[in-house]
């Protein structure tokens, strides 16, 4: 078994533009990821709408989670 959480920034004209991506994935599906454009978990199959409704539903981890882009996407940006 696989099971990986990924976390991505993306940058448009330096830090003018930046959003955060955080993705679950067992055994190379992705079940759900957060866009912080969106601002909440999407599941991507029916297991995983059930993961995010449940993650969504974490009120202290979602606000921590939204706020990702500036802790640490723009925190690290001359290191990306």
């Amino acid at each position: 078994f696989q099971e990986l959480t990924k976390h991505e920034c993306y940058f448009i004209n330096g830090t003018e533009k930046v959003w955060f991506v955080e993705r679950y994935i067992h055994n190379r599906e992705q079940l759900a990821m957060f866009d912080s454009d969106v601002g909440r978990f999407v599941g991507d199959t029916p297991y995983g709408e059930k993961v995010a409704q449940y993650i969504n539903s974490q009120t202290d981890f979602m606000e921590e989670t939204r706020t990702a882009v500036d802790w640490y996407c723009r925190h690290n940006y001359e290191v990306f």
